[in-house]
């Protein structure tokens, strides 16, 4: 790794940028969305459902808000407090199956890895989003949250239950970027199968992406869940031998095709809340290929915007985004 660095060498980072520190906003700069989310910290729904109403059919930007408030929704009873006020609401059924889901997340999380949980539970959130589904008929986030909760059954989802959610999903959406991701995660060979299956499936999605589509990123983004998957087979010791994951041929033209096909083909323009996720994914790829010119276009997008996922997963966040940005200028 210490090779690969001195690659960067000649980029100091000595503009007014590269030693700002980066902005670990977790909404993005999506404002609306911070003061919906401190609404619900003190207990008020109404200001979610303001928000969700304002964003309307525009799902890339309803698919990341809603995630992130079912997060903020997860440790509360907002969503139930809503829920009771405007049982008819629609926009309150979609958010409740997500906070659900979260809910069964958090509580795998704190049973550990490797404890199986309770079936019953997992069969709630899952009745909880096909309700949601049924209310809101148009909308793709349910078919995401089942994508996501999908992972939790010990033995997995049949194939056809599998592909029929997969179907709705896309549907409604056929390039929703979570969505894919919750499915690649499914095929990977941390939850039900395999870095073969899960590298056939994010580029068979990539090269389905029309020109612009930040689907292409799908690739760099197995490449991390392959190095944590790894990475956690190793218990703490350092992952060694595995230098060329991030830089051998494929990976490094891998990273060339999805800037090209993304960022080549993306309308030009400042970068909304719902692009900075994916993006950290291919500045972070870029910078571990060796792509300097790469790496600098994406930081340059992002404007100091960072995400802790996928740098948490190589070392600190923070130091990383910040060294990395600094060599390459």
């Amino acid at each position: 790794m210490a090779a690969l660095r001195r690659r960067f060498s000649s980029g100091s980072g000595s503009g007014p940028r590269a030693g700002s520190a980066p902005d670990f906003d977790p909404d993005f700069g999506d404002r609306p969305l911070t003061a919906a989310r401190q609404d619900i910290v003190i207990g008020r729904w109404q200001g979610v459902r303001d928000l969700l109403h304002a964003t309307g059919d525009n799902w890339p930007l309803r698919t990341h808000r809603l995630r992130l408030l079912s997060y903020a929704a997860a440790s509360s009873s907002v969503v139930e407090a809503w829920r009771a006020a405007e049982p008819d609401n629609p926009d309150a059924a979609v958010l409740r199956a997500a906070t659900e889901v979260v809910r069964v997340f958090n509580q795998a999380i704190e049973a550990g890895r490797g404890t199986e949980v309770d079936r019953t539970r997992i069969d709630v959130a899952v009745m909880a989003c096909l309700s949601a589904a049924d209310a809101r008929p148009a909308d793709p986030m349910p078919w995401v949250s089942l994508l996501t909760v999908a992972r939790l059954y010990g033995d997995g989802v049949g194939r056809a239950e599998l592909r029929e959610w997969w179907e709705e999903l896309r549907r409604r959406d056929p390039y929703n970027i979570e969505g894919h991701v919750q499915l690649l995660r499914y095929h990977s060979a941390r939850w039900h199968g395999t870095h073969g299956r899960m590298y056939d499936f994010a580029r068979d999605a990539a090269g389905a992406a029309p020109e612009g589509s930040p689907l292409p990123v799908l690739v760099q983004i197995a490449r991390v869940e392959e190095y944590r998957y790894i990475a956690a087979a190793a218990k703490g010791r350092p992952v060694r031998g595995f230098d060329q994951h991030w830089h051998h041929e494929l990976a490094v033209t891998e990273v060339r095709r999805t800037r090209e096909r993304w960022l080549g083909g993306r309308t030009p323009g400042p970068v909304a809340p719902e692009e900075v996720g994916e993006l950290n994914y291919l500045a972070h790829a870029a910078c571990y290929a060796g792509l300097p010119g790469e790496a600098r276009e994406v930081f340059a997008l992002l404007g100091g915007r960072a995400a802790r996922v996928p740098w948490s997963y190589t070392g600190d966040a923070r130091e990383q985004y910040v060294r990395w940005r600094g060599q390459v200028g």
